[in-house]
């Protein structure tokens, strides 16, 4: 199977145009900024705190400090430096994730864009995307027999957003329509029960709790499905033929089946990219 390579800072080698090896990408857009507007400067340099020690800055440009806060450990020494030099001029540059505790107004943070892809759903339940259909669950005692139903569907539609849409309801329930007219008067039957077929007919055999069955079947009018003709198959089978009617923004389906009132299955499923 194939992998991506993922590349982190530490995997990389920051150098600015004096040579200095820095310490991410941050701090070499600072460089090349101040190598941009004329400004010498001292990577790396230390300044004197009251108690006799010395902190780490990371950009010295004459009496003036830049620190770039990559980290929770570079916002904390920060903090420090500036609570104890309270007249030393120096500002921040990093993320606004480790911004907390910093007077942001005298520093420079970046803020995340909000995403420009932005994942929505969307619901159909009309009384229009309905389906009739005969099953026989020989497993099941009380629907052993040959018998059908009317069933409504609501579907619900997941993906990332175009133009503030993950798509058009018309559209959407036009292919819903198309996809429930594949299995409308349709009568389902397990592929198990197959005994033979020929051009026009399948043969199905099994013996049920209420006896032996034996039935010729039109293919025409026949779904053969892989497992049993319950209401949840039936669900997934909806989101099989409605997949590859989706528009390529669609990550994920979600399929109701009513069968008859305040009853019936719900699958979700995910959408597989090409």
């Amino acid at each position: 199977m194939p992998t991506e390579r993922v590349v982190l800072d530490s995997d990389l080698r920051y150098l600015d145009g004096k040579g200095n090896l820095l310490k991410s990408r941050a701090e070499l857009s600072v460089a090349r900024m101040l190598a941009f507007l004329g400004h010498d400067y001292q990577y790396n340099a230390t300044v004197a705190l009251p108690d006799g020690s010395r902190a780490p800055v990371d950009f010295v440009i004459g009496d003036r400090y830049v620190e770039v806060i990559d980290s929770e450990a570079d916002e904390a020494r920060f903090r420090k430096i500036k609570e104890a030099l309270t007249g030393l001029d120096i500002i921040a540059i990093g993320h606004s994730r480790f911004a907390s505790k910093v007077e942001e107004m005298d520093s420079v943070f970046l803020y995340d864009e909000p995403e420009k892809v932005q994942t929505g759903s969307i619901f159909i339940e009309d009384p229009s995307l309905a389906f009739d259909y005969a099953h026989i669950l020989p497993l099941v005692e009380k629907c052993s027999v040959l018998h059908g139903h009317t069933s409504t569907v609501m579907v619900e539609i997941i993906g990332s957003m175009k133009n503030n849409l993950v798509i058009d309801f018309g559209d959407a329930k036009r292919i819903i329509k198309d996809a429930l007219n594949a299995i409308d008067h349709k009568f389902f039957i397990n592929k198990k029960y197959l005994k033979k077929e020929d051009d026009t007919h399948y043969y199905v055999e099994f013996e049920g709790p209420r006896g032996y069955f034996n039935l010729q079947l039109p293919k025409m009018t026949t779904y053969i499905m892989s497992g049993e003709a319950t209401v949840e198959n039936l669900s997934t089978e909806i989101i099989r033929l409605l997949a590859p009617r989706m528009p390529p923004n669609v990550e994920a389906l979600g399929v109701y089946i009513y069968e008859g009132v305040n009853k019936g299955a719900h699958i979700i499923a995910g959408v597989k990219k090409d």
